[in-house]
């Protein structure tokens, strides 16, 4: 079976959006909580419907606009208030990102919650115990996904556990640090849960190491202190999880463009977590989005920033030809952007009918099958949340911060970089050095999946970085408290003086 289906079934009678306020009461068009959760395969459903809360647009086929806050990318469409957040406009009444990441985060917390608590008291014998905590650990990981996304946009929100009624529907903010530690929770407890088999072997469902993939982010995530300072112990703890991710059970595939096309991606060895769709029913408007509409537009920075095939910069190598700047670059160049239009080769190409701001658009994610990109257009090519690369290069990163640029770090980058037979860092570099390289390196290999915004943030330069922005279509602006977004001014409001807006907002 090519993906695990999505019903979105009923996981509760009395449901409540994370803090939001809102309450269900026994709505007649649905099922109630007295006819469900009575079979095991009312909780496959309602675990697959968990599932279904990863499919929202801001985390899978729309993650590519992330990079429209940074120096990779313009976003013309201003989806989720973009060009508000790169100019500085950032309120608590903003909207678009800085409330939708509550919303969808906390919904899908709700479903988890809900699942866990009916999970927690089923009686009937068709779940066994190994089904139940295999159950248990799928949930865990998926809430923990989404309090690190609360966490990386707020820092300090409510922590809920437990399905919330009228009594305890208004809830007060956790600190940061007790945050973080329900991400660690949440995924520990997954990876001692979930089965070990690798994820291409898995249909669709997380598996342990989907979740060490994931709490390897986070943990990177909390890697550095408020002055970009390495945090050691942090960096310690990453490491042993890196280090198991690098086992043997998964690896950089020959064609890095087969990890996001669909057709490629079942059984792709590279892949260690993805968010599942199938056309026509379950599809997403991704080659519409970024083939035809141009959501998000490469900005000059970004383009020139990629190598020519010697290693060397652009306009410092040889190889530089300003009548022909496309020539013998590094090959993820037009893997992953396009210049003016889509081109496939063999007369199969695609003329945007939207404008081009920078002359460029995000050809990563389509699909040369769909052509032309319109309305019509059914993209049904998973989301690729996790995958090897991206450990390998949080390895290399975490080990040069520890011991400097030992071997180990080499031969991780590196490994990367011989996939696109790009050529090997060279040798003898300090260590601030390897930092640039490794940096480098991730900006060119992990372009518009969506990580740029969050890495400038944890590597404390997002004012260093957007704030030199000279060849944005519209002023940058970052001020030092944008690390930490402002609550929804929606959900202060209605929390009856419970919910405390964060500082400086």
């Amino acid at each position: 079976m090519k993906k695990l289906p999505i019903y979105l079934a009923l996981v509760g009678a009395l449901s409540i959006s994370g803090c939001d306020g809102y309450l269900d009461r026994n709505p007649t068009d649905q099922l109630s909580a007295d006819v469900f959760w009575q079979t095991k395969s009312d909780f496959d459903n309602a675990l697959t419907a968990a599932y279904g809360s990863l499919q929202g647009d801001l985390y899978t086929f729309g993650a590519p606009n992330w990079d429209a806050l940074t120096d990779n990318g313009y976003g013309q469409h201003n989806y989720w208030g973009s060009n508000g957040i790169v100019q500085g406009n950032i309120f608590p009444s903003s909207g678009g990102y800085i409330s939708s990441i509550y919303s969808t985060a906390y919904q899908g917390i709700a479903r988890v919650n809900i699942f866990l608590d009916k999970l927690e008291t089923y009686e009937g014998t068709d779940i066994d115990a190994t089904t139940k905590s295999q159950y248990q650990g799928e949930a865990k990981f998926i809430r923990g996904f989404f309090y690190f996304q609360l966490y990386m946009a707020y820092g300090s929100v409510p922590l809920v556990t437990q399905p919330l009624n009228l009594e305890d529907q208004f809830q007060a903010k956790n600190t940061s640090e007790e945050v973080f530690e329900q991400v660690k929770s949440d995924l520990t407890e997954a990876i001692s849960q979930l089965q070990d088999d690798p994820y291409y072997n898995s249909g669709g469902h997380s598996v342990k190491s989907s979740a060490q993939a994931l709490l390897l982010r986070a943990l990177m995530y909390n890697a550095y202190d408020n002055s970009g300072e390495a945090v050691i112990s942090v960096l310690e703890e990453a490491k042993l999880l890196a280090t198991d991710l690098m086992d043997g059970q998964y690896s950089l595939v020959d064609d890095v463009e087969s990890v996001f096309r669909t057709g490629s991606q079942e059984g792709n060895e590279e892949i260690i977590f993805s968010v599942k769709f199938l056309a026509p029913d379950n599809a997403t408007a991704m080659d519409q989005w970024f083939g035809d509409w141009l959501v998000v537009s490469p900005l000059q920075n970004l383009v020139d920033d990629f190598e020519y095939e010697d290693g060397m910069a652009f306009g410092e190598s040889p190889m530089t030809d300003l009548d022909n700047p496309y020539e013998n670059r590094d090959p993820r160049l037009l893997q992953t952007i396009f210049v003016d239009y889509v081109d496939w080769g063999g007369g199969n190409e695609h003329r945007p009918s939207n404008n081009r701001p920078t002359g460029f658009g995000v050809k990563k994610f389509l699909t040369p099958e769909l052509i032309p990109y319109g309305y019509s257009t059914r993209s049904e090519q998973d989301w690729v949340m996790l995958r090897y690369a991206d450990v390998l290069l949080m390895y290399a990163e975490l080990e040069n911060e520890l011991s400097g640029p030992t071997t180990n770090v080499y031969n991780a980058i590196n490994e990367v970089r011989e996939r696109s037979n790009m050529p090997n860092i060279p040798a003898g570099i300090s260590q601030e050095e390897m930092r640039e390289s490794i940096r480098h390196e991730r900006r060119i290999e992990l372009a518009f999946e969506g990580l740029r915004y969050y890495d400038l943030k944890r590597w404390k330069i997002a004012e260093e970085v957007l704030n030199n922005v000279d060849d944005g279509v519209i002023p940058y602006h970052f001020e030092e408290r944008f690390y930490q977004w402002p609550l929804p001014q929606s959900e202060v409001d209605k929390s009856n003086g419970v919910l405390e807006q964060n500082p400086d907002y």
